[in-house]
Parts: C-alpha cells; sequence; structure tokens
C-alpha cells in the first residue's frame, strides 16, 4: 500500500505572470518540488488540487 503525503504537509506557492499562474507544490517532509503552470481563470482549488496530485506522482514514481 502506498503511502501519500497529507495536503497539510505541503506548501502552495501561486505566482501569476500575465495571462498564466505558476503553482509550485512542496512537500514540507522531504523538500521535494513540482511546478505548473496554469491560466489565471482556472480555479484555484483546481490548480492547487493539481499541483499536490503531481507532487505525489513523482513521490511515487522516484520511490520506484
Amino acid at each position: 500500500m502506498a503511502s501519500h503525503e497529507s495536503d497539510d504537509d505541503i506548501i502552495i506557492e501561486m505566482r501569476a505572470f500575465g495571462r498564466s499562474v505558476k503553482v509550485t507544490a512542496i512537500c514540507c517532509k522531504t523538500g521535494d518540488e513540482v511546478s505548473i503552470v496554469g491560466d489565471v481563470q482556472t480555479p484555484q482549488a483546481q490548480l492547487k488540487q493539481l499541483a499536490a496530485r503531481k507532487l505525489r506522482f513523482v513521490q511515487e514514481r522516484n520511490r520506484n
């Protein structure tokens, strides 16, 4: 069974650049970091969820 970081263990940073927003997710326990870029009109909750999912995916991939 794979263990995943809870959303409480992830820091999310969002920075807008024109019509785009860069969302960075950082794991507090491991320091792992991933980024995504999305449209500024995309709901923040959706962007945060996508960044957190990407972080969990990368962590799982790196374990194997």
